[in-house]
C-alpha cells in the first residue's frame, strides 16, 4: 500500500476475524502479525525514487490517507471532495512543477505522476479532477511570453487551480464550436455552454475552448470561476467518476481574463490523456488492496474449495497474484509512457510534429494495454469473495464502476489503430482539437 501501512479494515465486514481454525492452522499471533505487516513492495515500479520525490511524498502522504479514509463512504453518498481538494491545495499541489525559485516545488513531470497515481489510489475522483490544471501548467511552463507566464506561475505557485470547459454537448459541426468570444468596449467576452468540464467546480479559473471572430480554429480563453456570468452546475450522472466536477458550465458575457497562445504545447493531449491512465492504475492499486484486505479478514469457506480459509486457498491466493501482476504492469506502463513525454520535451533533435507525434504514440500504447488490465482487475476482485462482497455497504464496484467510465474518454478502441498505422505505413498522429457533429450522418434507424 502507498502510504507506507498494512491496509485499513474499518468499513468492510467480511466476517471479521473471529474463527479459530485460523489460529490452529498458523499461531494467532502470527496470523496477527502477518495482517500488521507492512507491504514491502515500492511504491512505482522501476528506477529507484530521488531525494527529490522522496521529500513530495512526504508532504503529501499524510494527505492522500486522510482522503482515503472516507473515499469509499463519499463515493456512496456522492459528496463532492471539496474538503479534500482544500488539503491538497493547503500544501499547494497545484504547485508542484512550478521551479523553486518561482515559489513552487521543482518537481519533474514523471514524480508528478508517480504522486498522481498515489493520489487515485486514494480517491480516483480527485486524481482525475486536477487533469486540466496538470495540462495547463505544462502550457504555462513553456510560454515565450515572459509576462502572461509570469503571472500565471505566480497564480499557480500562491495555490489557485485551474479547470477546463473545452468540450461541447452537442450541436457544433466537427471542428467548430458554438461557444464564441465577441469584443465589447475594449474587452473580450465569452458566451456558450460547456459539458465535461472535469475540475472547474472546484477551480479558480478555468480555459475555455472558443471560437474566434478574428483567428481561425479553437482559441483557448480563461476566465475567472468567481465572475457572476458562470453557472457550474454538477450534473454529470455517469455511473462512475461521480465527484468530479464533469458537469455543464454556463458562460454569459464572462470578461476573458487572457488567451492562451495556441501550438505552444505538444504534450497536452498525452497528458490529458496519461492523466487519465494514472488514474486508472492508481483504482487498480485500491481494488488489490481492498481484495487483499477482504481475503485477509475471511473466514467463510466455500464447500466446493479445497476446505482451507481463504487466505491459503491456493485458487485464491493465485487470483490474489494475478491482479498484483496487473496493478504492477499498469504502473510500468503508465510510468514508462510519461517519461517518454519528459524525454521528448527535452530533445533537440525533435521539432514540433515528431514530438507531437513521439507525445501521442506513448500514450495511445499506454492507454490501449492499461484499460483492460485494469476492467480485468478491477472484475476479478469479485471472484475470490463470494457474494457478499457485491454488498452496498461494501462498495466495492466503485473500482469497476469508476475505471469502465475512465475507458470511455477518448475511446481506446481508436488508439490501437492509430499505432498501428503508424507502425506499418508511417502515419503520424493528427492533431484533431474539437470534437463534434458529423454533418454527413445520416440516420440509418428512421
Amino acid at each position: 500500500m502507498s502510504f507506507g501501512e498494512s491496509p485499513n479494515t474499518s468499513g468492510l465486514d467480511f466476517n471479521q476475524l473471529s474463527d479459530p481454525s485460523q489460529a490452529s492452522a498458523m499461531g494467532l499471533d502470527d496470523f496477527e502479525e502477518q495482517l500488521s505487516t507492512r507491504q514491502l513492495l515500492k511504491v512505482t515500479p522501476g528506477p529507484g525514487a530521488d531525494e527529490q520525490y522522496d521529500r513530495l511524498a512526504e508532504i503529501f502522504r499524510p494527505v492522500f490517507a486522510q482522503i482515503a479514509s472516507t473515499a469509499r463512504d463519499r463515493d456512496r453518498n456522492r459528496v463532492l471532495p471539496f474538503e479534500q481538494v482544500g488539503l491538497l491545495n493547503r500544501d499547494r499541489f497545484g504547485a508542484l512543477r512550478i521551479p523553486v525559485s518561482e515559489g513552487g516545488y521543482g518537481a519533474r513531470l514523471v514524480d508528478v505522476f508517480r504522486l498522481l497515481i498515489e493520489l487515485s489510489e486514494a480517491d480516483s475522483h480527485v486524481g482525475q479532477l486536477w487533469r486540466a490544471h496538470i495540462a495547463f501548467v505544462e502550457s504555462i511552463l513553456i510560454l515565450e511570453d515572459q509576462e502572461l507566464r509570469n503571472k500565471w506561475v505566480t497564480r499557480i505557485a500562491a495555490g489557485q487551480i485551474v479547470g477546463n470547459a473545452y468540450t461541447e454537448r452537442g450541436g457544433n459541426a466537427l471542428g467548430t464550436l458554438n461557444t464564441k468570444v465577441t469584443e465589447s468596449d475594449g474587452r473580450w467576452l465569452v458566451d456558450g455552454e460547456k459539458y465535461y468540464c472535469t475540475g472547474t467546480i472546484f477551480a479558480d479559473w478555468t480555459a475555455v475552448a472558443v471560437a474566434h471572430p478574428e483567428k481561425a480554429g479553437r482559441q483557448i480563453a480563461v476566465v475567472s470561476t468567481q465572475r457572476s456570468g458562470v453557472k457550474i452546475l454538477d450534473d454529470w450522472d455517469g455511473f462512475g467518476q461521480g465527484l468530479t466536477g464533469t458537469g455543464t458550465t454556463e458562460f454569459h458575457q464572462v470578461p476573458v481574463d487572457c488567451f492562451i497562445p495556441q501550438a505552444t504545447n505538444d504534450s497536452e493531449a498525452a497528458i490529458y490523456q496519461l492523466v487519465l491512465t494514472a488514474v486508472q492504475a492508481g483504482i487498480a492499486r485500491a481494488a488489490l488492496n481492498d481484495l487483499r484486505q477482504s481475503v485477509q479478514n475471511r473466514t467463510r469457506i466455500f464447500t466446493t474449495g479445497t476446505g482451507v480459509p481463504a487466505y491459503r486457498e491456493p485458487q485464491v491466493l493465485q487470483l490474489v497474484g494475478e491482479v498484483s501482476a496487473e496493478s504492477f504492469a499498469v504502473d510500468s506502463v503508465v510510468i514508462g509512457a510519461v517519461l517518454e513525454v519528459e524525454a521528448a520535451l527535452v530533445d533537440p533533435g525533435l521539432n514540433d510534429e515528431e514530438r507531437y507525434a513521439v507525445c501521442e504514440l506513448s500514450a495511445n500504447r499506454a492507454q490501449t494495454i492499461v484499460q483492460p488490465l485494469v476492467l480485468g482487475a478491477t472484475s476479478k476482485l469479485f471472484d475470490g469473495l463470494g457474494a457478499s462482497s457485491t454488498s452496498i455497504v461494501c462498495n466495492l464496484d466503485r473500482h469497476w464502476r469508476n475505471a469502465r467510465t475512465i475507458a470511455t474518454h477518448n475511446p481506446a478502441m481508436y488508439k490501437a489503430r492509430i499505432v498501428g498505422d503508424y507502425e506499418i505505413n508511417a502515419v503520424q498522429p493528427q492533431r484533431l482539437l474539437v470534437t463534434g457533429e458529423d454533418s454527413n450522418h445520416q440516420n440509418y434507424g428512421a
